[in-house]
């Protein structure tokens, strides 16, 4: 009888160490799904959208692009919260006009250029590994011209913007761990409170056999 309650003791530790973690997310040959649950709230995605899809516009929409990221970079790797990333691209949303309408300028067109910070709805996107569902997501938009072509997107919080994607396992294992510690500010404590679960667990299994 003590064997068997303590068979069940051990059931019910091992089914605690599987809840430890409370980010829900799914691995597959895609990548790496998260619940919308628990993502929705916590990241501000960045789009620019193209004019047209015509080749011309594809080009300008990543000149902007490129311009854009090498100015916010250094200013966003300093936020440590949603809210600190929000306040910065209100501060700078003035500045990045300028850098979009100076680049095309210089191309030779005179689009027009908005910029808006909102919540918008999105089909599912695969930015690398990290898939993010169909939903409403707050966003940083750079719109040029009619903003009628494919748009470039990036997540700007958690700060996946400046990650190399093209480079494979090793960044799309950066990615992942950077969205787990910036949606779950307990991961560390999680994974630690695992470990003295399991610890437990070998104590209790020693003392009944």
């Amino acid at each position: 009888m003590r064997k068997l309650l303590g068979i069940v003791l051990i059931i019910n530790l091992f089914a605690l160490t599987g809840c430890a973690g409370n980010i829900k997310k799914v691995e597959s040959d895609r990548g790496v799904t998260y619940s919308y649950e628990d993502v929705k709230d916590k990241l501000i995605r960045f789009h620019v959208l193209a004019n047209s899809n015509s080749d011309e516009d594809q080009a300008l929409k990543l000149k902007v692009k490129d311009n854009v990221i090498k100015y916010m970079e250094p200013i966003l790797k300093k936020s440590e919260s949603l809210e600190m990333t929000r306040d910065l691209l209100k501060e700078n949303k003035d500045k990045v006009q300028a850098i979009a309408e100076k680049i095309i300028k210089e191309e030779g067109y005179d689009y027009k250029v908005s910029i808006e910070l909102k919540k918008e709805n999105f089909p599912e996107k695969i930015y690398g590994n990290i898939i993010l569902p169909q939903g409403e997501y707050e966003a940083f938009r750079i719109l040029i011209g009619d903003y009628k072509g494919e748009n470039w997107w990036c997540v700007m919080f958690p700060p996946l913007c400046f990650t190399d994607v093209t480079k494979g396992e090793l960044s799309y294992e950066e990615t992942e761990k950077t969205m787990d510690s910036m949606i779950d500010g307990n991961v560390a404590y999680e994974e630690e409170e695992d470990v003295k679960v399991k610890v437990k667990i070998f104590e209790v299994i020693k003392e009944l056999f």
